[in-house]
């Protein structure tokens, strides 16, 4: 009588089982020999000390000559990434406004010239070893009108979730900043559970970056409402407490004559961030989700010396808690590099990133 061989005695069962896995709707990690994506902590370990960048950048308008070209009108340049790798910093948080790039009529897909400049961007952030954060920065039109920008709003995420599906772990999407105004707590947990589930459709482990609504503020993370079972998520929150020393002198926040209000590091002023930090921290432990602090800063009209002291701490707070930061920005105002003299404005530099 012929003998079965070995070899297909332990073939057959195991081929079996295949077939069977295939034949059945598995989570795509499976699939995917268990791919579960970077743990989140550690992305946001990655993430680090970052900046904002490019958002009111005339960039976006002016493409024609090659978003890598000295163009007429764009202020950022490609050197300026590995500038900003050499200064320290971890990562970028490109700010995108992308809605005036769209039309109705042909599905809010975005211009080819908007893709140029992002492409560009995405593409030079990486080969300067930064983390990339691509953020949805139109929370002006979507508080003003969720119901109406709604369709166009998740047409943009069709569309960079596919366009990014390949690429690598270091672009991370960040759903929208600061949801707020109309679009209310209750509305940007639906928005924000429909927009990740096409995210998720092409990407189903990369790192996406979520806050909650009333402009991120560290008061709401109790509203947020997060997939229990979707752990590739980072929470952000928005620090500028108090409003009246980091935006003062700024008319478009009501305080166009208010100027000369100090940040003198006082014991009392130290135990109110800290104490606002601690609630989020707090809510991050009991959730088991990692923070970043995705924007903070001080508008330039302050002292600079209590600009100073103020970034210096919570700085400082943030990453003794674990969480990584982004500072609002680069360029436009609270600046941290001057364009039009090709220079870093050192003070604010050096509080961000201490020279060893």
């Amino acid at each position: 009588m012929r003998k079965r061989n070995p070899l297909c005695s332990w073939l057959y069962p195991c081929a079996v089982f295949v077939l069977l896995l295939l034949a059945v709707d598995w989570p795509v990690t499976i699939l995917a020999g268990q791919r579960t994506g970077v743990d989140p902590f550690v992305q946001n370990r990655k993430l680090g000390r970052g900046v904002n960048i490019i958002g009111y950048d005339p960039i976006w308008r002016s493409p024609s000559r090659g978003p890598d070209r000295a163009m007429d009108k764009a202020r950022f340049k490609a050197r300026y990434f590995r500038m900003i790798k050499d200064a320290g910093f971890a990562g970028v948080r490109i700010n995108l406004h992308p809605f005036r790039y769209t039309t109705a009529d042909k599905d809010y897909a975005l211009a080819d010239s908007w893709w140029q400049v992002l492409d560009w961007a995405v593409k030079n952030a990486l080969q300067s070893d930064l983390m990339v954060i691509l953020d949805m920065h139109e929370f002006g039109a979507m508080g003003n009108d969720p119901e109406g920008n709604k369709d166009k709003f998740l047409a943009f995420w069709r569309q960079v979730s596919q366009r990014f599906q390949d690429a690598p772990d270091n672009v991370l999407f960040e759903i929208l900043n600061e949801p707020s105004r109309k679009l209310t707590p209750q509305m940007w947990n639906q928005y924000m559970r429909e927009a990740l589930a096409i995210i998720r459709k092409t990407n189903p482990v990369r790192t996406v970056i979520i806050g909650p609504a009333n402009y991120n503020s560290i008061g709401h993370l109790g509203e947020l409402e997060l997939p229990e079972d979707d752990r590739n998520i980072i929470v952000t929150v928005h620090y500028y407490s108090p409003m009246d020393f980091t935006h003062q002198g700024a008319a478009w926040a009501g305080r166009k004559d208010k100027t000369g209000v100090e940040w003198k590091g006082t014991d009392q002023e130290k135990a109110a961030v800290e104490g606002d930090f601690a609630k989020a921290q707090a809510w991050a432990k009991e959730h088991n989700r990692p923070i970043f602090l995705g924007e903070f800063g001080v508008y330039d009209k302050a002292p600079m010396d209590s600009r100073v002291r103020y970034l210096k701490f919570v700085t400082a707070a943030a990453e003794k808690l674990g969480w990584s930061w982004a500072y609002w920005q680069f360029d436009s105002d609270f600046i941290l590099y001057d364009i039009n003299n090709e220079r870093w404005v050192e003070p604010i530099r050096d509080a961000l990133i201490p020279r060893q």
